[in-house]
């Protein structure tokens, strides 16, 4: 299964593609977008994975952004 992830960062949108398996030991679903080292997450719903994978991708942005920062 493959989630879209999008994003509005300064005024304009980044779509983030992510990979979703279901993990049926657990219930929940587990989430990453290749090529994104640590962009990855897991949800009770696809809509609590999606709104968690925001969240991951925004913290490392925000970190990308900060170690460029002069």
């Amino acid at each position: 299964m493959v989630e879209e992830v999008k994003l509005v960062e300064f005024n304009f949108m980044k779509t983030f593609t992510a990979v979703v398996e279901k993990d049926f030991d657990t219930a929940l679903y587990i989430g990453y977008v290749p090529g994104f080292p640590g962009a990855h997450s897991q949800g009770k719903t696809l809509e609590e994975l999606q709104a968690n994978l925001r969240e991951v991708i925004e913290m490392l942005l925000e970190d990308e952004n900060s170690t460029f920062s002069f």
